[in-house]
């Protein structure tokens, strides 16, 4: 038999978290971000339970390639856009759309011999200080990239910082507002926080991610808990092993676990090469044979120690779910001092996938 864990994607998820997300914006259109294969999910997974979208958006373009030989034959975004000159090749055979952010990938579309232009997203850097055209710059660059013959359409583009906390997104809607005054044009700004939280950066196109697949902007699930938004992967595994502790027994790598008393405790086939974070500390919520426990000690490798004392029937061969529709990553991940998104993405290749409708 096989180790027992197991990454469970639900597909019909996928579905309603779409529709979520165009109800929260229902006269944009939707970039469904699968960067990161699809934030660990894997692309060929879950691109048909999303097809219902208007366009993918993702960074790699191997994936963009696997996209389209898949049969989607809609829009796909580069979020980061072309990283050589030559790659406007592949761009060109394959249609994609990309960002632009820097004045030699304008020099090169223009240089490129294409069958066809391309549609290009135009990034300003409205305050998130990584990719973009300053906003002074805007209307210079703007201006020469309409000039150019092998663009088709161009969108403006920018990010937000602060969407998914209280500053908002006052000033960099501010920033965008200035530079692009007398722009006339497509934008797509909202990112997951703003597609939920803030309509007035909804524009043409929205870019959700993480909502996508059930976890929250801000890490925190108290603040998606009435949205309707469903979990998409459930990561679950099984009690290995048991061990009765006596007072001042001790647990795992560093003894950082003490036992106060006696204490059954249980041994589960998951570590930190599955995916799961090393760093989480005892206390970290765990949902065994259906009781909400916790980690104990240090996360090893291939193993980690729970506290089955909330669970006393419980025994070898428990249900184990690390997070999932009934643990919310969110809270996995605020217990570890990290966000959803990265459990999602650090999920490892030995973890075998299994999809649900």
């Amino acid at each position: 038999m096989p180790r027992p864990i197991t990454a469970t994607l639900h597909l019909g998820a996928f579905e309603n978290n779409l529709q979520v997300v165009r109800r929260c914006a229902p006269s944009a259109k939707v970039w469904s971000v699968v960067k990161a294969n699809a934030y660990g999910h894997g692309i060929k997974h879950v691109w048909r339970s999303m097809a219902q979208t208007d366009g993918f958006a993702l960074l790699d373009l191997a994936e963009a390639i696997m996209l389209r030989e898949s049969g989607w034959q809609g829009p796909i975004l580069l979020l980061e856009g072309f990283f050589k000159a030559q790659d406007l090749a592949l761009l060109d055979r394959y249609r994609l759309t990309t960002s632009v952010h820097s004045d030699w990938q304008l020099a090169a579309i223009a240089e490129a011999k294409l069958s066809a232009p391309l549609d290009v997203y135009l990034k300003v850097n409205s305050g998130m200080n990584r990719l973009g055209f300053a906003p002074e710059r805007l209307h210079a660059v703007w201006l020469k990239a309409q000039q150019i013959s092998n663009i088709a359409s161009l969108t403006l583009m920018s990010h937000f910082a602060t969407a998914d906390g209280p500053q908002g997104v006052e000033a960099q809607m501010a920033t965008i507002k200035t530079a692009a005054a007398g722009i006339t044009a497509p934008r797509c700004l909202a990112n997951s926080a703003a597609t939920l939280w803030h309509p007035e950066t909804h524009c043409s196109w929205v870019r959700p991610g993480i909502v996508l697949y059930g976890a929250s902007p801000s890490g925190q699930s108290q603040d998606i808990a009435d949205s309707g938004l469903q979990p998409t992967m459930t990561l679950s595994s099984e009690i290995i092993g048991v061990q009765t502790l006596k007072q001042n027994d001790q647990v795992g790598y560093g003894w950082r676990y003490r036992a106060e008393g006696a204490q059954r405790i249980g041994v589960v086939a998951c570590g930190y090469a599955d995916g799961y974070p090393r760093h989480a500390q005892t206390g970290t919520p765990v949902w065994v044979d259906g009781v909400l426990t916790r980690t104990l000690g240090t996360v090893s490798m291939d193993m980690l120690a729970v506290d089955l004392t909330p669970c006393p029937h419980a025994d070898i061969g428990a249900e184990v779910e690390l997070w999932g529709r009934r643990l919310p990553v969110d809270d996995v991940a605020a217990a570890a001092g990290t966000l959803g998104y990265e459990l999602l993405t650090a999920l490892a290749a030995r973890v075998p996938i299994v999809t649900e409708a």
